[in-house]
């Protein structure tokens, strides 16, 4: 048998002798990198704990479901039975690592084994494997991406998971449509739309007298379509959110969108028309050389502080274009004053640029295509919704106050409302 050999020529020599050498004289210059390998080890380390007690649970709860079905509420029934949980540890890479373990008895013979368990205790290498799929899921948060991988590695169906799968986003799709709204002071709302292959989902996010922002609602369909939008209010409405409030309602500018909006709350309801949705089709009207002036001219009229003034700018604008850009010029008018309500109601301008534009739900939705990328087919709109639902809980989580959320107190005044009279409660409607 012939021995494998690696030649070396003298280039490759005196590369590793340049390496070498300047290790040797710059030794303190490396000890930065080898703190940030350090730190970024010591940080996926906590998060793989953090990710994997949930996931090693949950694949054994499954494995006991196969044994013993599932868990149902009144008297048991059955030979094997289930029995509570106890604590327990799985030995995960190189540390132990505590978990809740499922029980389950036969009627006559005592306790029965938990088959994943068991694996998992047994099978020394099988902790390194659901370490390194466990790993590959971290880089992309996708908890239902990473966990049929784990199940199965332990003989835990796929189909199995897919159930559980299933019936968990249909909780959380529940758990968001149950939200009420009674005793959350909720001052702005914002609504887009969404496209999940065929399918679309439009959502409303609102945003109360602290600055806090909900997930309020969603609903399958098109934001071109009054119907739907229409629905989504009608919700909102069922739940607490009163009509007989002033509301301030961000939109890209559907003409459905505010159709909906008037039959539902009223006509009085100020509007504002997403900002950067007018920038981007005037500009798409326009050649490269034109757009740069412009952008500085329409960005120019919306830091005005009058209404009139603001308007006025735009029109002369539309007037020095529809000579040669005629459609640029349309666009440019169209819904012309509700693109200056934030100046017609004299908000604060601390308060321009988070209510100005659509950018706060349009960046929430980001959360929501980076936490469904992996879905390759969608089968159809019940699917849409769960997991729309699903991820948008979960980025929920992350939500930060609005930008200038110290002067909501100044729209709160505006709008009617009593900032002292209004009490926060959470979502699902307790005090």
């Amino acid at each position: 048998m012939k021995k494998a050999y690696q030649i070396v020529t003298r280039a490759e020599k005196e590369s590793a002798a340049i390496i070498e050498q300047f290790c040797q004289n710059n030794g303190q210059l490396l000890l930065p990198l080898v703190n940030l390998i350090e730190s970024a080890s010591q940080q996926v380390e906590s998060i793989i704990h953090e990710i994997g007690i949930q996931t090693l649970e949950t694949v054994l709860v499954l494995s006991a479901e196969q044994v013993a079905g599932r868990r149902t509420p009144g008297k048991p029934k059955g030979d094997i039975r289930w029995h509570g949980s106890q604590n327990g540890q799985v030995k995960l890479a190189d540390r132990k690592v505590s978990v809740k373990r499922p029980r389950l008895r036969h009627r006559r013979e005592g306790e029965v084994k938990i088959p994943a368990y068991e694996e998992l205790q047994r099978d020394r290498g099988l902790s390194d494997r659901m370490l390194g799929t466990l790993l590959r899921g971290v880089s992309t948060r996708e908890y239902e991406q990473v966990l049929p991988e784990m199940a199965e590695t332990v003989g835990v169906s796929r189909s199995a998971v897919s159930r559980q799968v299933i019936e968990a986003s249909a909780e959380q799709l529940q758990r968001l449509r149950d939200r009420r709204w009674e005793g959350v002071p909720i001052l702005v709302i914002y609504i887009d739309g969404q496209r999940f292959g065929d399918h679309h989902i439009i959502s409303a996010l609102g945003v109360d007298i602290e600055g806090q922002k909900h997930v309020l609602g969603i609903e399958s369909g098109a934001t071109e379509n009054a119907n739907t939008v229409k629905r989504l209010l009608t919700h909102l409405q069922d739940h607490g959110l009163a009509s007989d409030r002033k509301y301030l309602f961000v939109i890209d500018g559907a003409k459905a969108l505010r159709t909906a909006i008037d039959e539902v709350f009223g006509a009085e309801q100020p509007v504002q028309r997403c900002r950067n949705h007018k920038l981007r089709n005037v500009m798409a009207e326009l050649p490269d050389e034109q757009q740069s002036q412009a952008l500085n001219l329409m960005r120019a009229a919306w830091k005005t502080h009058t209404a009139e003034e603001g308007e006025k700018r735009i029109e002369q604008l539309a007037h020095f274009l529809e000579y040669e850009y005629e459609h640029a010029a349309r666009s440019l008018r169209e819904g012309l004053s509700e693109m200056f309500t934030l100046q017609r109601l004299q908000i604060p301008p601390s308060l321009y640029r988070s209510l100005g534009t659509t950018n706060f739900i349009e960046s929430s939705q980001s959360g929501l295509r980076r936490r469904t990328a992996k879905v390759s087919r969608w089968r159809d709109a019940s699917m849409v919704e769960r997991w729309s639902a699903s991820a948008w809980l979960l980025t929920e989580q992350h939500f930060n106050r609005i930008g200038g959320h110290k002067d909501l107190w100044a729209l709160a005044t505006i709008l009617g409302r009593a900032p002292a009279n209004d009490t926060v409660c959470n979502k699902e409607g307790i005090a």
